[in-house]
């Protein structure tokens, strides 16, 4: 089994991707830098990787969760929301996987200076429970 990571993206039960849908309907050249930020950060990997202001854990209600965070024009802000599958190589192979995962869930964007909302963040961790509910994950 190998220990190098692996980069997936969640797909739901009715077999929708959201971060695929999120990646395509924003801009080239913030797609091109979230990408080769997640690039980077599964090469790191992600336990020794330095976020840098890219890539975050993030606290309180979305505690377990990382971002990966891109400006884009105008100063837009974009998001990735992203979950790490890092147990042990039975629970991996339980699950579907090689061995440890990134896993990218969905992504969001919001004009700068403002917040997302409860209720962005609470659609963002219902995505990730419903991807967390399969055995084996459903994954692209």
């Amino acid at each position: 089994m190998s220990t190098s990571w692996s980069l997936v993206m969640a797909r739901q039960l009715d077999d929708h991707v959201p971060a695929r849908e999120f990646l395509t309907s924003i801009p080239l050249g913030v797609r091109a830098k979230l990408i080769a930020t997640l690039i980077v950060v599964v090469a790191a990997p992600p336990p020794t990787f330095s976020g840098g202001g890219k890539w975050e854990a993030m606290h309180g209600e979305m505690g377990g969760w990382y971002e990966v965070r891109c400006s884009g024009p105008g100063r837009e802000q974009f998001r990735l929301f992203c979950l790490l599958e890092n147990g042990s190589k039975e629970a991996a192979a339980r699950l579907g996987y090689d061995g440890p995962a990134i896993v990218v869930v969905t992504g969001l964007r919001k004009r700068s200076g403002t917040r997302f909302s409860v209720r962005d963040y609470a659609v963002v961790r219902a995505l990730g429970e419903q991807y967390q509910s399969a055995i084996p994950r459903l994954f692209v």
